[in-house]
């Protein structure tokens, strides 16, 4: 049984409500995103009989006060005659698997898809988990909360290179080309563990 349409709307209005005060540094978008908190706290009183005040004091406590679970990165792994798909990122310059965090609502096959289209401008279809890593176990530069990232084979469909606002390159790669990387989104070993996969296609996903 699916979650009922109400529930599923709410959700993703309080997880835009929460990634915007996680990031925003302006007090009117913050009070606008704290207004969407509210507005999930009034709808989910009216379907489940709950006061909007009990149920704003759970989406508002400190995150730390509750169960820590990580976050899940999602990255596309697409060949081209023996290349991979690699993108420029606008914030360091250096190049990565398109991909980025899995949004609240979305499956892990519509987050790849999504990322790569909106980072390379290429449509690819999600055909297998090549990989779920735990991200501080890979050498990365850490990050205050845990991740696990995963790597998701995918066939070229259409479209064609275009750069995003969060990207400025796009490209295919041969293994012993590959450019200066954005170690913190994907490492070096990461992207010769997708080719030994490509020449593998037998294996089973990696799992650590």
């Amino acid at each position: 049984m699916t979650d009922p349409r109400w529930l599923q709307w709410t959700r993703r209005i309080e997880a835009i409500a929460r990634n915007g005060l996680t990031y925003t540094e302006g007090p009117f978008d913050r009070e606008r995103y704290l207004e969407l908190q509210r507005i999930v706290a009034e709808m989910t009183g009216a379907y489940t009989g709950t006061e909007p005040e009990r149920i704003l004091d759970l989406l508002t406590r400190d995150l730390a006060s509750g169960y820590a679970t990580p976050k899940v990165d999602v990255r596309g792994v697409v060949f081209r005659e023996r290349g991979i798909l690699l993108v420029r990122e606008r914030e360091d310059g250096l190049w990565t698997l398109p991909g980025g965090w899995a949004d609240a609502g979305e499956t892990p096959r519509e987050a790849v898809e999504k990322e790569i289209r909106e980072e390379s401008g290429y449509q690819a279809r999600a055909v297998k988990l090549l990989a779920v890593y735990d991200r501080d176990r890979h050498g990365p530069p850490p990050l205050r909360w845990p991740v696990y990232k995963m790597f998701v084979q995918c066939d070229l469909v259409g479209g064609e290179a275009s750069h995003s606002i969060e990207t400025e390159g796009v490209d295919f790669f041969a293994e012993e080309e590959i450019p200066p990387l954005s170690e913190g989104r994907v490492t070096p070993g990461q992207i010769r563990r997708m080719f030994e996969h490509l020449r593998n296609p037998s294996w089973a996903a990696d799992f650590d």
